[in-house]
């Protein structure tokens, strides 16, 4: 298996997710346009009937003639259930019939997806019983370069069950911890804030302290967080911030001063910088900010922008300057690297003309 070409078709689905899905109403249609390339991008002959099964019958106790809509088969045995729902359809464990069907075969994992997010289970809590929590969830549109490693163990030139179960677990809790701790950087429980104001307070831990508290513990690990990530990216890139303010843009003139450049927005041109760091000089790449969004520019010129960064207590936007003006929406200012191959073509393109 090429793992840069199933890379660079996984990155392509990815796209093809985000231009399709808001114009999928069916289940059915999700299934041909979206989940069977998924499968097939994994190496596995969705139009073998032997292999690739659909509605593989999964009796349940005295129930007969139960159907799951998909069985991946090798050497005669299934060794996935693929449980698919429309784009449409939010994925809870409540509506999953894999929860029933898992222990009836000899299936190993348990796939839950909608075409656009999967789920991934098995049997870690108690044999031969699905586990209530996916140990990988991944969503085609907003795919990770940590998660292709694991999601190209599923494919069918790797697919080891012992390996992929030896990494199951620690998988499984290493993203519950993160997804914990994500929403406690939102918002704190008064647990989690209490046992910090306990390392670092002395006094009585009334409630009237702790909501005191609350929003310092909140804000602590944010800059944390973004302090060791901004001294990772300009150790190895090692080189100072350019900055400007674009008096350029078509904009309502605004005062210099009202114009504030955040930490989100360095992040950005520091991830994009470091991207770029084999296709230009450094010195090349600047950015400019202005009231509306925050630009980042090949050789200072208005014409050569490279990507516009949008960013509100909200959500983070980016557009890029190809052809269709591409647009994404990121958790996280760093996750512009998810869109590396994007951004160095379009500094490519302006190098060669």
């Amino acid at each position: 298996m090429d793992i840069s070409k199933f890379k660079e078709d996984l990155k392509y689905l990815s796209k093809r997710v985000s231009t399709l899905k808001d114009n999928i109403g069916t289940e059915e249609a999700t299934k041909t346009s979206l989940i069977m390339p998924f499968f097939q991008l994994l190496g596995y002959d969705v139009f073998n009937p032997v292999e690739f099964v659909p509605e593989f019958t999964a009796d349940v106790g005295i129930k007969k003639g139960e159907k799951v809509d998909y069985a991946i088969v090798l050497e005669g045995s299934p060794v996935m259930l693929v449980e698919a729902k429309s784009i449409n359809e939010q994925l809870t464990k409540h509506d999953s019939q894999l929860f029933r069907y898992f222990g009836t075969t000899t299936s190993k994992f348990g796939i839950l997806t909608n075409g656009e997010e999967y789920k991934f289970f098995t049997d870690l809590d108690e044999p031969n019983k699905m586990d209530a929590t996916p140990f990988l969830t991944i969503n085609l549109s907003k795919i990770k370069d940590n998660q292709i490693p694991e999601i190209a163990k599923f494919h069918k030139d790797n697919f080891d069950i012992s390996k992929i179960t030896s990494s199951a677990s620690e998988l499984k809790y290493l993203n519950s911890l993160k997804t914990f701790l994500n929403e406690q950087l939102e918002n704190p429980t008064e647990e989690f804030v209490k046992y910090f104001v306990g390392e670092i307070f002395e006094g009585l831990k009334t409630k009237t302290t702790l909501d005191k508290f609350t929003p310092i513990i909140k804000k602590g690990f944010n800059q944390f967080i973004t302090e060791k990530v901004n001294d990772k990216l300009s150790a190895a890139l090692n080189t100072s911030v350019s900055v400007k303010t674009d008096p350029e843009e078509e904009i309502p003139a605004v005062k210099e001063d009202e114009i504030v450049t955040t930490q989100e927005e360095l992040e950005a041109f520091t991830t994009v910088k470091l991207i770029l760091k084999d296709t230009v000089p450094l010195d090349r790449v600047f950015y400019r900010d202005n009231k509306s969004y925050f630009n980042i520019l090949l050789d200072d010129n208005i014409r050569k922008w490279i990507v516009r960064i949008f960013a509100s207590d909200n959500r983070t936007k980016i557009v890029l300057n190809d052809e269709s003006k591409t647009t994404y929406e990121l958790d996280s200012s760093i996750d512009i690297y998810e869109y590396a191959e994007e951004l160095i073509k379009i500094v490519e393109n302006f190098i060669n003309k």
